[in-house]
């Protein structure tokens, strides 16, 4: 793995912030943020917003979707993978935020994960993205592009979260899952990424094994 200071991460990162797309979240309201990442899993984007649209515009708050009919979220939800699961597990994340804590999203870690459906990535993602908690959110784009620039060789998501924490500065914490998600989406694709138009290419330890491996 790369030796990396400071300034090489900040103009790497300015770099995929510059190619990437704007990231446009669906919420920004932490609950609503929180429901649409756990319909995430296993889910096209397209879909899991969709859905998670038509949960917002049937039931709006979190005493309304506490006090939804499984069947009826199963209906709305039903294109999105493994929904008949999901649709039990928001209606139980709803009406435990709305019987332990109030109506308001907890704010920390180990209290989203205690939630039904929540792991790791998805506290990050309401922490950081819709609570405004410094956090890095690992999903398959930061994961695959952080091992491929060399900001990590962790083989789980839990573990590469962490190499990351301990080298991108704390002030591009929050954006950070984003920003990479739609740089991953656009530029450093799973399968034929775009390394020759990639502004860090000269940066990634996966464009320079592959350029010696064609010569």
């Amino acid at each position: 793995m790369n030796n990396w200071d400071e300034k090489s991460i900040r103009d790497v990162y300015e770099r995929i912030k510059d190619q990437a797309p704007k990231h446009k979240f669906v919420f920004h309201d932490p609950f609503w943020m929180l429901i649409t990442t756990v319909l995430s899993q296993r889910t096209k984007d397209e879909t899991t917003d969709q859905a998670a649209l038509a949960l917002y515009e049937r039931y709006r708050t979190i005493e309304g979707l506490a006090s939804a009919d499984v069947s009826d979220v199963g209906s709305i939800i039903s294109k999105v993978g493994f929904w008949r699961v999901k649709a039990k597990k928001i209606i139980m994340i709803a009406q435990i935020i709305r019987d332990e804590y109030g109506s308001k999203v907890p704010a920390s870690m180990d209290q989203l994960l205690s939630l039904p459906g929540v792991g790791v990535k998805t506290a990050s993602v309401v922490l950081a993205e819709g609570l405004g908690i410094p956090m890095i959110a690992v999903d398959t784009h930061v994961f695959r592009i952080s091992h491929r620039i060399g900001w990590s060789s962790s083989k789980t998501p839990e573990q590469t979260a962490q190499d990351l924490m301990q080298i991108i500065p704390k002030d591009l914490w929050i954006g950070f899952n984003p920003t990479l998600v739609e740089f991953g989406k656009a530029v450093c694709r799973p399968v034929s990424p775009k390394c020759s138009m990639c502004r860090i290419n000269e940066f990634c330890e996966y464009y320079k094994k592959k350029n010696s491996k064609e010569k």
